[in-house]
């Protein structure tokens, strides 16, 4: 199995504050202690073979990254949410900031100050348009 000595996904037994919380034989559910004030009941999907991005992850990876969404979503109804936001960030200019392929399930609350705003709120501002590019602001 490829894992890299320095990545906190690949050993998430060695920090003490990221807890996994569900496992299949090649991904994991984990959640991180440390995120859980601002984005109660958050966590990852990855896959415990080192993957820089999902567009790496074999047939078995995204089968069991489901089955792990699928064992989430009870858990976290528990914390009654208005809905969810999941996506991945990859590559730097998206964000990326730990390079390991890592799926976010994050529970939205409708209480919540960005109640409503999902991935694409800042994304589409017109503010973010390439510089020389013009268009409209679907």
């Amino acid at each position: 199995m490829q894992v890299r000595p320095d990545c906190p996904f690949c050993h998430p037994v060695y920090d003490a504050d990221q807890r996994i919380v569900f496992e299949t034989e090649t991904c994991w559910f984990l959640q991180y202690e440390k995120a859980q004030d601002v984005l109660e009941g958050s966590g990852v999907i990855v896959p415990k073979q080192h993957r820089s991005s999902p567009f790496e992850l074999t047939q078995t990876e995204w089968q069991e990254t489901q089955e792990l969404l699928e064992l989430a979503k009870p858990l976290l109804d528990q914390l009654a949410p208005g809905g969810y936001t999941l996506g991945w960030n990859v590559g730097e200019a998206s964000n990326q900031s730990i390079g390991h392929s890592h799926l976010h399930v994050i529970p939205r609350f409708n209480d919540e100050p960005y109640a409503g705003k999902g991935l694409r709120h800042w994304l589409k501002k017109p503010e973010n348009r390439r510089p020389g590019q013009s268009g409209d602001a679907r």
